[in-house]
């Protein structure tokens, strides 16, 4: 057992290795199915109240604890729950929260630069957890959280909730089947509004309320050096993964499942960039990242977040779509095409464009996962911690590429994607999206990204040592994701 830096911790971790599907006791009683389950809720600024909302709601479920290393955001919440006559306890370390014997669950909602290890020490304290998407910051650390969870016989579940709706399984069911002759490929799209964070002069003061040292956690120890702290972290590799792992991430799982891909991609290649301003964001704002599958279908990704066009900088930030849709995933067939718009429909087309079919409705992702830590079944969730990992390093992959590649002209981006299937119709795309947004390509040069083989059974990359070294981080003592779980 790793050494963590928390009060009561090896004690509770050796419970939870001999009793691997039994949550630790509380007040000297094991838990019971009938039992009602208490959680704790890290990280409530924004989606973290959906967690709250989404599992307090629910029969036998209570949130009797939120963690966050924002004061303010405690005392808010606070406040709503004595407003309804409820008490809630209140942690700015959430390590105080994982040494607690009277919580069974932990939903994350932290940045994700946080999300791997506090997973891991969840599942190590004996605690089921609901993590937020993309479940890891980098491919290596995703694989340790499948790891904690089988080995403590934890149920994790990633909040990839297009994975509860019937209506895309079916819709999925149904296209595999045969209904549009052979799949030729997935299109994932994630056409978000996303204008400049602007440009900071030298390091900003951290509001009051916050505990930068737990807010950095597993990330370097650096100064903050953009306007915002919050949300904005998203745009620096350092704690986010760009729009492609943060809203993105729901439709390279769509895509991935429609085409049937249980492991990553065999080969990866990103053309992109940040262009049309300059801020303190490094993530791409634009970019192209292509999955090969050795003989089988082929996933490309499209990232974008310029409008439409020059005027819409102006007044609306209006987005672009292919066939009327912006976010989400098209999949392309020999006979047709289906559409997936958003978590919970889809529709069907034949090869003229006419819709043929259409599926409609969800499951509670919430519930679902509460049905499976009240069954001990990890088998019953739809999306177990393995799936969410696949889906989130197929965006890290794409960003590896895009972070180990050079500046290129358009004619050498066509010689790069030539050959690659619908990709060089992707970046033909979006070099013109560019130019309607007044990006000279010649001044500003694209990032053609380094093409990357990948051994789907070992997560390692095979042709380029300096890839490998960015499956992982280095981490800063005591936030330090373990060798062994």
């Amino acid at each position: 057992m790793t050494t963590l830096p928390r009060r009561q911790f090896l004690g509770a971790a050796a419970a939870a290795v001999a009793f691997p599907n039994i949550a630790l006791s509380r007040g000297g009683k094991k838990w019971r199915p009938n039992d009602e389950l208490r959680v704790a809720v890290v990280g409530i600024r924004s989606r973290g109240q959906a967690h709250i909302n989404g599992l307090h709601r629910l029969d036998g479920v209570r949130v009797v604890a939120v963690a966050d290393c924002d004061a303010q955001y405690l005392e808010r919440e606070k406040k709503t729950f004595a407003e309804r006559g409820e008490s809630l306890d209140t942690h700015v370390d959430l390590r105080e929260v994982l040494d607690r014997d009277d919580i069974d669950i932990v939903a994350s909602a932290t940045p994700n630069h946080w999300h791997a290890l506090l997973t891991i020490w969840a599942c190590q304290a004996g605690k089921d957890v609901y993590i937020e998407k993309p479940v890891s910051h980098n491919v290596w650390e995703g694989r340790k959280m499948v790891e904690a969870a089988r080995k403590y016989g934890r149920i994790v579940q990633a909040g990839t909730q297009s994975r509860s709706s019937y209506a895309i399984r079916d819709a999925v069911a149904w296209l595999r089947g045969g209904a549009l002759g052979e799949i030729q490929y997935g299109q994932g799209l994630c056409y978000k509004p996303r204008r400049s964070i602007g440009k900071v002069s030298g390091p900003q003061k951290v509001p009051s309320s916050v505990d930068y040292n737990l807010w950095l956690g597993p990330a370097p120890e650096v100064p903050l050096s953009r306007r915002s702290l919050h949300y904005d972290w998203h745009w620096v590799f350092d704690t986010g993964n760009g729009d492609m792992g943060n809203q993105g991430i729901h439709q390279m799982d769509l895509c991935r499942w429609a085409l049937g891909h249980e492991g990553l991609s065999n080969r990866i290649l990103s053309v992109g960039g940040r262009l049309g301003y300059d801020d303190d964001g490094n993530t791409p704002n634009t970019q192209v990242a292509l999955h090969e599958y050795g003989d089988g279908p082929p996933i490309v990704f499209e990232t974008r977040g310029l409008p439409k066009d020059r005027a819409a900088q102006e007044k609306g930030w209006n987005m672009d779509g292919v066939r009327g849709t912006s976010i989400g995933a098209w999949i392309h067939c020999e006979n047709g095409s289906l559409r997936l718009p958003n978590y919970s429909s889809a529709q069907a087309f034949d090869a003229n464009g006419e819709k043929i079919k259409e599926w409609d409705g969800a499951e509670d992702h919430y519930a679902n996962f509460i049905d499976a830590v009240r069954t001990r079944d990890a088998a019953s969730l739809n999306a177990d911690i393995e799936e969410g990992h696949v889906s989130s390093a197929l965006c890290h992959t794409g960003n590896i590429s895009h972070q180990l590649g050079e500046g290129a002209d358009p004619d050498e981006l066509r010689e790069l994607c030539a050959g690659r299937g619908p990709t060089g119709d992707a970046v033909e795309r979006m070099m013109a999206h560019l130019a309607a947004n007044g990006v000279d390509l010649d001044a500003d040069e694209l990032t053609a990204g380094a093409v990357l083989e990948m051994d789907p059974a070992t997560e390692r990359f095979t042709n380029d040592p300096r890839a490998n070294r960015l499956l992982r981080r280095d981490y800063r003592a005591p936030f330090v994701v373990p060798e062994t779980v």
